[in-house]
């Protein structure tokens, strides 16, 4: 009787008693996932709380290494490290001032046709024939008699007292100096930001590779680890150019393949639209819709005409499509080991966190986080899980 006791109850003692070495494996797994989670947690939340301080860093980090060769070519001409990072900063900013001079006047230009063209429209409306306006003028004539109705029934529920004089609201015109002083604050911001990274390029661009040496001494005083920082350092600089260089072939087809289109097709400042679609085609998805909605509008201010409005559309989409879904692609899978789920999800998660220089800096921060993963033992499952 007892044995057959033990039997039964040997198998739930065996169960309960478990190997003290496996529960505290456990144990410690669980509380090692569970800080992963909150440490992850808190990194968001910082990055997103120092946007104002990170933001323009990783911005002026990508544009010191698209600048970095310039400035290694003016070393060989033994000239020092900040003059030559001044020469090309100034050399830089002069052209894009000399650029942006035929640009401004054709923009200018635009603006001043927006309102006649406006009174052009009106005026053609005016001069159609009356079935040719009937969903209009139908639509307009419910909406008055829907608010005449309305009107009727509060006066009938509520009747005017004698001695009483009726209040109506009249709603204050757009004030525009108002409206300027409101957004001037973050004017404010954008302005202190651009000059932030200016010197931030500078200063970058000025101390050359001292950064990258102090890493490097920095991960240990064996060989072996300041050899693998520095593996890792050269593969960052590889990638980050490589990206910047997809990223100019990338606007570089979009702008000059815009103008070409728009010059053919007729539309006024082909060359402006060319610059703004080159310029646009840097922000993954919301830069070509942006295109997109912009030159229908202008194609539909110039012509009047739906269909040109719809050739015009459709060609700037056309091109945009073959830039980001066979050029841009092709060429980045050339570059990286970066599969396309990993790509879209970081541009969701950068586009969320930093708006639309989240969405640019998004696949060179993930190439970053890649390259380092498949150096580090213990971060190669997360490598994995970004690779092809």
């Amino acid at each position: 009787m007892a044995s057959n006791e033990q039997s039964e109850l040997g198998p739930n003692n065996a169960a309960n008693n478990r190997n003290p070495e496996q529960a505290l494996i456990e144990a410690v797994s669980v509380r090692s996932t569970s800080m992963v989670i909150l440490a992850s947690i808190a990194t968001i939340y910082f990055i997103n709380w120092a946007q104002a301080v990170l933001l323009p860093l990783m911005v002026a980090v990508l544009i010191s290494y698209a600048l970095d060769p310039l400035v290694s070519a003016l070393d060989r001409l033994r000239l020092p490290r900040a003059l030559s990072a001044a020469v090309v900063m100034i050399t830089l900013l002069g052209a894009i001032a000399a650029t942006s001079i035929p640009l401004q006047r054709e923009a200018m230009a635009m603006l001043d046709k927006i309102p006649v063209a406006i009174n052009e429209f009106q005026r053609n409306e005016a001069k159609a024939p009356d079935q040719e306006q009937g969903l209009m003028e139908k639509a307009q004539v419910a909406a008055k008699k829907i608010e005449e109705s309305a009107a009727k029934g509060q006066s009938d529920k509520h009747p005017a007292h004698e001695g009483v004089t009726p209040v109506r609201i009249v709603d204050k015109p757009m004030d525009i100096q108002q409206y300027v002083l409101k957004g001037s604050p973050a004017a404010l911001v954008l302005i202190s930001q651009f000059f932030s990274v200016l010197l931030l390029v500078y200063f970058i661009l000025a101390v050359g590779s001292l950064y990258k040496r102090k890493i490097v001494k920095l991960s240990g005083p064996s060989f072996g680890r300041m050899r693998k920082a520095a593996r890792i350092m050269v593969d960052f600089h590889r990638q980050v150019r490589r990206f910047l260089f997809v990223m100019l072939l990338g606007a570089l087809f979009v702008g000059l393949v815009t103008w070409i289109a728009f010059l053919a097709l007729g539309v006024e400042q082909a060359m402006l639209w060319g610059v703004v679609a080159g310029i646009a085609s840097a922000i993954p998805y919301l830069g070509p819709f942006l295109v997109l909605v912009g030159t229908g509008i202008a194609a539909f201010l110039q012509f009047g005409e739906m269909d040109m409005t719809i050739i015009v559309a459709g060609t700037s989409l056309a091109i945009t499509s073959v830039q980001g879904y066979l050029l841009t692609p092709w060429l980045t899978s050339q570059i990286s080991s970066l599969n396309a789920v990993a790509i879209f999800i970081g541009l969701l998660f950068w586009g969320w966190l930093w708006g639309p220089i989240g969405l640019i800096i998004a696949t060179p921060i993930l190439m970053i986080i890649k390259s380092l993963c498949d150096h580090i033992v213990n971060l190669r499952p997360v490598g994995e899980l970004l690779g092809k």
